[in-house]
């Protein structure tokens, strides 16, 4: 749908491997102190859920593990997308 396919949303040769590795059994509570973000807040602050990410891939290294952050600043990159060529033309 956003014109990144194949090189985003499939395991296939040629594609990124951006995976993430899901329980879904594993409970948790949603806080501003455990993610990986530049806010000191959430909007759900507090929630208690159930699913979490247990290891995440990005181009195919391990940049989150058991709610540990082990990516590098800088490592991402931008990826210029084809325009959508579905129905909304």
């Amino acid at each position: 749908m956003f014109g990144l396919y194949p090189r985003k949303g499939t395991i296939a040769v040629g594609s990124d491997a951006d995976i993430v590795i899901w329980d879904p059994k594993k409970e948790h509570t949603i806080s501003a102190k455990t993610h990986h973000m530049r806010v000191d807040y959430s909007m759900f602050e507090g929630f208690k859920v159930t699913g979490d990410a247990e290891t995440v891939f990005s181009q195919g290294k391990v940049v989150a593990d058991k709610g540990k952050w082990l990516g590098k600043q800088g490592a991402g990159r931008f990826i210029k997308r084809d325009r959508y060529a579905g129905a909304w033309k």
